[in-house]
């Protein structure tokens, strides 16, 4: 019994090789690199329903990625080759955008604590951006100076500040500098890309 399975393990062995179909004058092109496991498998993405592009939200490079989805849900993430910018490469971070996006522990909703509570309450975005311009509104006005003593005339707030991310481009850190200083008066406007 024990012959026989090695004997028929060495058939089967010699039926997948390449080697022996190719020594039979199979092309290696051809048939003879094929095996029974190769035959049956299917590429990931073809079985996406849906194919998107985005941009890495990794830093300001602006790697493109194609987003591949069925049935309404991510599967797949990869550089996208008609880049000019990454020609079909992402760096480590951008390769793991998908797990950034499917992640179980990534957040979903808006969480607020209110000032001395003890625990976190999910409230609407529309909420959330309807508070988050109140208070810059309120901040900027109980803060801001028109002139300093001497009569100077400063129109500005050191009651606020920005600290923008490595994602923003330039057009977007213009637009932020542009809107800060001189729509609310902030002086202090940095970026992660300086610190």
């Amino acid at each position: 019994m024990t012959r026989r399975t090695i004997a028929d393990r060495a058939r089967g062995f010699l039926r997948e090789w390449s080697i022996p179909r190719q020594i039979a004058g199979q092309s290696h092109r051809d048939e003879a690199a094929r095996s029974s496991l190769s035959r049956d498998l299917r590429p990931r993405l073809e079985e996406a329903d849906t194919v998107g592009t985005g941009i890495c939200p990794y830093c300001a490079v602006g790697c493109a990625q194609r987003l591949y989805a069925r049935d309404g849900r991510l599967i797949h993430v990869e550089g996208d080759p008609r880049s000019p910018i990454n020609q079909g490469t992402l760096c480590p971070k951008g390769a793991a955008t998908f797990g950034l996006l499917t992640s179980p522990q990534r957040l979903q909703h808006v969480l607020y604590r209110a000032p001395h509570a003890d625990r976190w309450e999910v409230k609407p975005l529309d909420w959330a951006m309807d508070r988050i311009a109140a208070l810059v509104k309120r901040t900027r006005d109980e803060t801001f100076v028109r002139e300093l003593p001497d009569g100077t005339r400063v129109n500005h707030t050191l009651g606020l500040a920005s600290l923008g991310g490595a994602t923003l481009d330039n057009e977007e850190n213009y637009l932020i500098k542009k809107f800060f200083s001189g729509g609310l008066g902030m002086v202090w406007i940095e970026n992660q890309a300086r610190v």
